[in-house]
């Protein structure tokens, strides 16, 4: 039998946003021997130290194999997550939700010593009306009308139930605000804005005026922060919920600078409506109610991770949107499905 030292680590979800930054990471970590990293879809990624295999969380047919590739890990991060297609909850419930139970339970079954499981900001609840930072222990109910927040708040549910039910194995959730890096601006511009939003649209000098909808406010992290998070959880004797996010805090103002343009306030109803219509006949893939979701997040402290994890995002809020914007106008991709690169002109 090979003989290895340091973690073996299983990454699920390994090919997207995330899951990219999170395996680079893990394999460049001295504590960690092997890094695998399961997906729906094989990548043309050959990185130094991962290994890839191929598993679809929504289909019943796949946990024998899940169980095989989980039996001797040291730890799983679960990262697995489909966002669309939104007009089919259904399909992304299998994924997000069913397929989440799957791991669990080949967690379980393999006595995996660490789950570290990638929850939200989108979890929580509406925030304070004083607007003051939340800490881990804000309730997490979500928001109803979004099937994503429904989604994560159900998970952290799943979670809830499964430290009870086996205290051995060491659970982590992590609830990081918005993830942006240049690598999954394509990707993240056809997942909220539709394939065919040209990229020159994001240029400062195309944007005189800025839309601002009335309490927009929210938060953002580069993903390889929110991945150096993902390894020190990995790595250290850690259990429950660490809120990711970096300062400041996007708000209307902020954006209207990196535009170089003016703040107009709009009625969040009338946006809400133009949202709701292109939604509904199917112009845009993001619905009405992530843009309710938006407007409703707390404001994250992030004590915790600072102070448990000896953590601190490398990157401004500012740099991780610059970091976006780059990507989404250049086409920038990386060599997986999720994230392949398509510049729209």
């Amino acid at each position: 039998m090979k003989t290895r030292t340091g973690l073996r680590v299983v990454v699920t979800g390994a090919t997207g946003n995330v899951g990219t930054s999170v395996v680079r990471a893990l394999a460049a970590e001295s504590g960690v021997g092997s890094v695998l990293g399961l997906a729906r879809r094989l990548p043309a990624l050959d990185l130094p130290g991962v290994e890839w295999a191929a598993v679809d969380l929504s289909l019943d047919g796949d946990e024998p194999r899940l169980a095989q590739y989980v039996a001797d890990a040291d730890a799983v991060v679960h990262l697995a997550w489909r966002f669309g297609p939104t007009h089919d909850p259904v399909t992304t419930w299998r994924t997000n939700v069913l397929g989440t139970l799957r791991v669990g339970d080949a967690v379980a079954a393999a006595h995996v010593p660490a789950l570290v499981c990638a929850s939200s900001v989108g979890a929580y609840s509406p925030g304070p009306e004083s607007g003051a930072p939340v800490s881990e222990a804000w309730p997490t109910h979500g928001w109803p009308d979004a099937a994503y927040s429904r989604e994560k708040a159900y998970l952290e549910r799943v979670l809830d139930t499964f430290e009870r039910d086996h205290p051995q194995t060491r659970v982590v959730r992590m609830r990081p605000a918005f993830l942006f890096k240049e690598e999954a601006a394509s990707e993240q511009r056809r997942i909220f804005a539709g394939r065919f939003v040209p990229g020159r649209l994001f240029r400062p000098d195309l944007l005189p005026l800025l839309p601002e909808p009335s309490g927009l406010r929210f938060q953002v992290l580069h993903t390889d922060d929110a991945a150096d998070a993902y390894v020190r959880a990995v790595l250290r004797d850690v259990r429950g919920a660490f809120n990711l996010a970096a300062d400041p805090v996007v708000d209307a103002a902020l954006l209207g600078e990196m535009f170089d343009a003016r703040p107009v306030k709009v009625p969040a109803g009338a946006v809400r409506g133009a949202l709701a219509t292109a939604w509904h006949l199917r112009l845009a893939p993001a619905s009405p109610g992530l843009f309710d979701l938006l407007r409703h997040l707390p404001v994250m402290s992030t004590d915790r991770a600072r102070e448990e994890l000896d953590w601190a995002p490398a990157a401004s809020s500012v740099e991780a949107l610059e970091a976006f914007l780059r990507g989404v106008r250049a086409g920038a991709g990386d060599d997986t499905a999720p994230l392949t690169g398509r510049r729209a002109a």
